[in-house]
Order: C-alpha cells, then sequence, then structure tokens
C-alpha cells in the first residue's frame, strides 16, 4: 500500500510539474507501481497475506472466548494477558 502511495503522489507531482519530480522521468516516476504490483504477486504467492488473515481471525476467535469466559467467571485476567501477547 506504500508503494501505491507513493506512486500517486509522484505521479500527481509530475503530472502539476512540482518541484524537482517535474525535471525526473515518466519511467521512475512510475517505478513505485511497479514495486506494488510485484510485493503483492510475492505476499499472494508466498501465503503472507493468508496467513496475516489466519492469525487475525484467530485473535478474534481467541478475544470473543477471553470475554465469554470473563463474563461467567471462568478466566483470570493473567491467562487473558498471555493470550493476547
Amino acid at each position: 500500500m506504500l508503494f501505491l502511495l507513493i506512486g500517486v503522489l509522484g505521479a500527481v507531482l509530475k503530472y502539476l510539474e512540482v518541484g524537482f519530480i517535474a525535471q525526473w522521468s515518466w519511467w521512475i516516476v512510475l517505478i513505485p507501481f511497479a514495486l506494488a504490483v510485484a510485493w503483492w504477486a510475492y505476499a499472494d504467492a508466498s501465503g503472507y497475506t493468508k496467513r496475516r488473515v489466519v492469525e487475525k481471525e484467530n485473535l478474534r476467535k481467541q478475544n470473543r472466548i477471553d470475554r465469554q469466559r470473563s463474563a461467567l467467571g471462568m478466566l483470570n485476567s493473567r491467562s487473558a494477558q498471555k493470550r493476547r501477547k
């Protein structure tokens, strides 16, 4: 996402001919878009994106379980803190 934001900012500055970026070639300005595509391809191919989604879902699930146990008085605060870290 960072590459995409940098690319958009660079393209806008180049189009509006602002500052020293106006002197750069369009190829240099468009490099962040290529880097964003390369990162997304790597993240999908390596499973990075899927792992992040699974970790997030597992954390939500564990937090929900901890809240329910806490409401029932079955969970002490020390074990809940260990799971959240």
